[in-house]
Formats: C-alpha cells, structure tokens, sequence
C-alpha cells in the first residue's frame, strides 16, 4: 500500500501549489497531516462558507484554558490546501501529530522537574540522562548547512530559493523527492535540531497512526508534514518495534482538551509576532497565491492603490516605471521575476521618492496585511464564548485587526447597550476593549478603541467557568473581588465600574458592603479615596436611568466623617504623606463643587478653614487649604491678606515658603497673574533669596511652575520683566499689556450685529 510523503514548509506558498498538484495527480482515499489528534474532527470543517482564513485552531486545557496551543492556518498553507481537497473529494482527513494533551502534561513534568531542582540542587532528578556536551556544535536551522554552501545568508532564503520561489520549474513529484532528499542528506549527517527531543516522540507517533491507516486498508495515503520530518516517516516496517518502546515512555495523562476555530490575524502570522512558523510577508504571499502571473505589475497597482487612500499623488507612470525597475533589479540579480525585495526597492525609488517612512506604510498595509478571518457561528465552544460572539453581532461590533475608535452616545439605545458591554468586559479583565479620550466633557459620551488579539480568546475562555454569559460572569468577579476586599476606598471604585456596566444583582451587595466598612472605618484617606467615585457615581443617574436614592445618605454621612477627621489626620505628616493628602483634599474639593449642596460646602470649607489656623500642619497642605478657600470666596480680604503676608514673610524658612507657594499655586497660575498683591509678595520674597538658596529652592520652584500651561508661564514671565506692580488697587494688568487696541476695536461692529446692535 504505497504512503506518499509530502514535505512542506508551514505557510509556504510554493508548497501549497505543489501539494495541490500533486493531490490531483495521486488522487489519494487518505489524506494525513500534521497536527494534534484533536483537532481531526475541526479540520473537518475546512470548506465550510464561513470560514475565511486566516484562522487558528484552538487547543486547550479545559480546566486551565491559558495551557493552550494554536495551528494558524491562511488560505495558502499547504495543510489548509491539503483538507480543502479532502472535502470537495470527500476523501477522510486525520491529524497525526503527538495529542494536545500528552504535550500539556510533558510541559507540566517540566515545570515541576525545575521546581524539584531549584529546591534540591544537589540531589539529581530521577531517571535523569547525564548527555556530554559536544563541543564545537551550535543548535541551530538544520537549513543553514544547505543555506552556507549555496551562499545564502539564511535557511530560510535557501528554501525560498529553491523549494518555494521555483525558479527551477521541477514537476510536483519531483519537488517533493528533492525536498526529501535534501532533508534526508541534513539527517543522514546527524545535524542536531532544536527540537530534537520532542521530535523524537513526534514522529513515532506518527509512524503510529500512520500504521493504523494502513492497517484500516487504506490504498492511497498521502501524507503532509513538516518537511523535516518526511525522511523519518518513509520506512515504516523498520521502526515499528522502536516504536513501540518510545511510545511507552510517554507520560499519562488525564488532561482533558478541546478544539475551537478562532479568527486569526496577518500580523499574528508574521515572523514578528515570534509566531515560530512565521512568515516574513503574510500580505505577499497571499498575492502570490492568488496572482500566478504578472504578480508584479499586479502588486505594484495594489501599492499605488494604498497610497491613493492616503491622498498622496501617484500616476499610472508611477507605476510603469517602478515596474520597469523592478525588472532591471531583478536581471542584474539573474532572476527570472521581480521578487518582493526589488519591488520594494522600486516603490521605495520612484513612488516614495526615498522616503523610508512611506515604505513602512505599504510594509503596514500590504506586505504584512491587516486581514483578520472568519468563523462560522455554529463552531463547538464554551457558552460564555458563544454569548461574547452572539451580543457582538447583535450590537454591530465587529472584530477587527486594526484598531478602531468608537465614540458613544449614551442617548442612542445601541450605544447605551454596546457601553454597558464594553464596561462589563473591562470588568472581566478583557484587554480588548480599552478606554479613549472622548472628544465631548458631557456625561453622556464615551469613546472606546477595540483591537483584536486571538490570544484575548484565551482570556475570555478561561471565565468560562464563571457562568454562562457575560452578564453573570462579571457578576461573579465582583462577588469574588468583594468577599476580600476590606477598603471602603476599593469598593467605592468598584461599585463606580458596576453602574455603568449595569450589574444591579450584585449592587446591594456592593452598597451594604461599603455602608459596613465606612461606619467602622476611622482611615480618614481610605474615606477620601471613596467620596469622589461615590459622587461620580451620581452622574450616571439621568443618562444610565439607574436608582441612587440609596447612595445619597452614604455620600453625605461620608462626608461628615472625612470632616471631622481630617484636621487630625493632617497634623505631623512628613513631606511624602502631605504630597498625597494635598491630592486627597483637592479631589473631595472637586467632589464635594460637583455635589452641588449647600450644606455640604458649607461643612467642608469650614473643615479647610480650621487647618488654616491648625499648627503642625505641612505648608504645602496650608497652602492648597488658602487657595481652595480664596477660590470658594470664604475667606475676606483681610483674612487673605494676613495669611499670604504671614506665610510669605522672610521670617520663615524658604523650604516652608516654597512648599506653601507650591500648594498654592499648583493647578493654576492665573491668580499670580490678575492679583497684584500676591504678585508683589511673592517678587518680594523671591528678591530676598540669597543664591544659594534660591538654587536650593529652583527644583521646587520649577515642579511648581512646569504644571502651568504655556500661555500661563509666557504671561508670568512678561509680568516678571516688568517687577513689581505699583498700581495694586485694580484687578486688571495694565503695566505689561501686549493688546492692540486698533485690532480690537475691530470686532465691535460684529459683536454688534451678533448682540442686535444692544
């Protein structure tokens, strides 16, 4: 029964159109590839309508999905050839490789062997094999040998010479008896592989269940595998005792596997993405596959297409011309055709004008590719799976390779539902959806960018055990997260990410949770850290439609305790813990404005106005507490006045005095520029400086005035030539005004007519 060996390379394209051929002429009832058992029954369905590459079998551990392994496949992978044949012939198809699961646990072996050795240096391990190093031998591509005598930088370019690039038309048959050749010369003279010891249990695996097709009385078996292994497989009779050895030193397992398809990406094909059997140029070979002839003029017209989106100029004799070049690159090589790299020289001379950076657009866009494929809906998967894929495609989001910007409005009922999603797999730990800066400050905007990863589906598959859709599953990680949780700070933040993602069987959970560790809790900064979130939380109300009667009592007993704690907590603090207590106070102040309650701000600047007088506070912290209260208008003229002249004054030491200025005027410079009184005292204070202080003080300094805007700095340092202000009584800066008076007056006429001439 004759068993004919194709020896591939993983995504190779001239691999790919021979094994094709070759499937024609043999017209085999048996079609072998290689690959984990599991994953016979998803080969299956290759030809399926819905299933566009590329795509990626999916294999992994059912109690530990991150132990998972992937067999990308694209539309020229001779694997992907070879089962698409099977189907339109329906002809049986089996993968032949060592199972999934034997893998996983070989992997878990060595982890634990590692771990033993680490505890136990000394002691070796148990059936341990001693091996001699060979000097002189360096592991590495058994096709670099080849590649060093025909005078080829890489084994890989020796394959895309000879075997892929077919610049020497060889018959199918012929190809792959070549291949076999050349393969069986680099084992015949021993040349070690990297994965010399894993193959070794690879292959009889495969002599196995290649003597089980034979047995089943199949007549016509062909055979597609890594070309490496095709001298391995030929004699069966031969190694079939060994191979029972071997097989029987396998470890046992009881890992439990399953095999998904999920789309996968070009660039997840691409040597780049440290994808082992990457190609360079996922886009290329693609073209190739698609164009057997003229693919350079072809190519050419796609690369002008690109740079027509991008609104740059390119004519039809851009074109011709790069064409032309390539051709003339391509003869003085003695090639017969224009491989990509004299294209890329073409595009690069006459289309980019020796612009390196618009080359990397064509890299980004064709020769990688931004494809990302497609799975049917009614492949095998974990339920949770299912409802990620079933609410993608009710909300319209599709899976996309590149990364696109979604800006929401919460008003839209589509956009309030895709929002409510999005936050609940952020919830999950899901990497996919990511926060952007939306362009509208309202509450009822949101902006997103999504970017798929297959690897996310790792992620997602590994919840599964959480619950069956996505509702219940992010339900279930807040559950978990709470039963541990003991700050009123974390649950704060964590019930301000349960609102917008709308999980109100869990809310009442949250909220007793929160009013249990805040009536106990005497951490005045865990208290602060959860009165913002809490008060953002009510901003949800109106837009997301949800009740927060219950939260509004909490918010304000909070808020009495933060009160009367706060000037305690800010006594004695040494430099790193003023630093973060000045955060603290300036976002209660900002919480406490957008709460909008008299009372409450009442309350809370009274509480800032006793700090003021409190000894034993960081200057730093006195100085954010006096610009608070001169912004909340409650403190009176000569109250602000004392306090400035006071904490400006020489008697006190620059540190003091600088950490104040910084407290002060952190956030904002305007006052320094419209209040000429602060103004003086601070030019006053700077004059007094000796050198060596002023040098001392210029970091603290420089932090201060570096959180200005620009604007802000440019006016200080025009206000700063002129000196002192000598006319304080006026709010307005006269001395160093830049306004043209002339341009100004020539709005008058159009505010008049935009104002109806009042």
């Amino acid at each position: 029964m004759p068993i004919h060996i194709l020896g591939i390379r993983h995504h190779g394209v001239g691999s790919a159109k021979n094994v094709r051929e070759q499937l024609k002429l043999l017209q085999p009832d048996m079609i072998l590839v290689e690959g984990p058992p599991e994953i016979t029954d998803t080969l299956q369905r290759i030809g399926h309508p819905d299933l566009k590459p590329p795509v990626s079998v999916m294999v992994y551990n059912t109690e530990n999905p991150k132990q998972s392994v992937f067999y990308p496949f694209a539309e020229y992978s001779p694997e992907w050839v070879a089962a698409a044949y099977a189907h339109q012939n329906n002809i049986p198809l089996r993968a032949i490789d060592l199972p999934a699961a034997i893998g996983f646990q070989m992997a878990n072996d060595e982890i634990k062997e590692a771990s033993e050795a680490a505890e136990n240096p000394n002691e070796p391990l148990e059936n341990e094999e001693v091996l001699e190093p060979m000097e002189g031998i360096v592991v590495r591509d058994p096709l670099h040998y080849l590649a060093d005598i025909a005078g080829f930088s890489s084994g890989s370019q020796f394959w895309e010479h000879y075997f892929e690039k077919q610049h020497f038309p060889l018959h199918p048959t012929e190809h792959f008896e070549a291949v076999t050749m050349a393969m069986t010369a680099l084992r015949d003279e021993q040349i070690p592989s990297v994965l010399e010891k894993e193959n070794h249990y690879r292959e009889a695996y495969m002599r196995e269940l290649m003597r089980k097709a034979q047995n089943e009385l199949y007549q016509n078996i062909v055979v597609v595998c890594g070309a490496w292994h095709a001298p391995a497989l030929l004699d069966l009779d031969k190694t079939a005792k060994a191979d029972s050895k071997i097989l029987k030193s396998l470890p046992k397992t009881k890992i439990k596997t399953m095999a998904t398809w999920i789309p996968w990406t070009n660039k997840r094909l691409s040597l780049t993405s440290g994808y082992g059997a990457g190609i360079e140029s996922p886009g290329w070979a693609e073209h190739l596959w698609k164009t057997p002839h003229e693919y350079d003029l072809r190519w050419l017209t796609k690369v002008a297409s690109v740079f027509r989106k991008k609104q740059v100029d390119i004519s039809t004799a851009h074109v011709i011309e790069a064409s032309r070049l390539a051709e003339s690159l391509a003869a003085l090589r003695q090639q017969a055709n224009p491989n990509l790299g004299e294209l890329n020289e073409a595009v690069l001379a006459v289309m980019c004008m020796g612009d390196g950076i618009m080359l990397n657009l064509v890299r980004e866009e064709l020769i990688v590719g931004k494809k990302l494929g497609k799975v049917p809906d009614d492949v095998p998967k974990v339920p949770l799976q299912g409802d990620f894929e079933r609410t993608l495609k009710s909300l319209r989001l599709p899976l996309t390779a590149n990364a696109k910007q979604y800006d929401l409005d919460l008003r839209n009922e589509n956009d309030l539902q895709r929002s409510i999603f999005l936050h609940r797999l952020e919830l999950l730990g899901m990497t996919w959806p990511k926060r952007a800066d939306s362009r509208s400050k309202g509450t009822f905007r949101e902006s997103w960018t999504l970017e798929w990863e297959p690897e996310m589906m790792i992620s997602l598959i590994e919840k599964a055990y959480l619950g069956n859709t996505i509702e219940i599953a992010t339900q279930q990680v807040v559950i978990q997260q709470l039963e541990t949780e003991t700050s009123v700070g974390n649950i704060a933040l964590l019930i301000q990410r349960a609102i917008p993602a709308e999980l109100f069987g869990v809310m009442e959970l949250l909220l007793t949770k929160l009013n249990d560790l805040a009536t106990l809790s005497s951490d005045v900064i865990d208290l602060m850290t959860a009165y913002p979130p809490l008060v953002q939380i009510s901003r949800y109300g109106n837009v997301r439609k949800t009740d927060l009667s219950l939260m509004q009592g909490l918010v304000e007993r909070l808020i009495i305790r933060i009160c009367i704690g706060l000037p305690n907590a800010c006594y004695g603090l040494d430099d790193a813990n003023a630093d973060k207590m000045f955060i603290k106070i300036g976002q209660v102040n900002e919480a406490v404005l957008l709460t909008d309650i008299a009372e409450t701000s009442a309350v809370w600047l009274e509480t800032l106005k006793k700090l003021l007088e409190k000894t034993g506070i960081s200057p730093l912290i006195v100085g954010c507490t006096c610009r608070l209260l001169l912004d909340a208008q409650h403190l009176s003229d000569e109250e602000a006045n004392r306090h400035l002249s006071y904490s400006l004054s020489i008697a006190n030491t620059p540190t003091d005095v600088a950490a104040w200025l910084e407290g002060f005027l952190r956030g904002s410079g305007m006052i320094l520029i419209y209040d000429h009184k602060l103004w003086n005292l601070v030019y006053q204070w700077v004059a007094s400086l000796t050198p060596e202080i002023f040098m001392e003080l210029l970091p603290i300094l420089r932090r201060t005035f570096s959180k200005f805007e620009y604007a802000e700095r440019r006016q200080i340092g025009e206000k700063a030539k002129k000196g002192q202000i000598v006319d304080t009584n006026t709010n307005i800066t006269t001395s160093f005004s830049l306004l043209d008076t002339e341009r100004a007056e020539q709005i008058l006429p159009v505010l008049k007519m935009l104002m109806g001439n009042v």
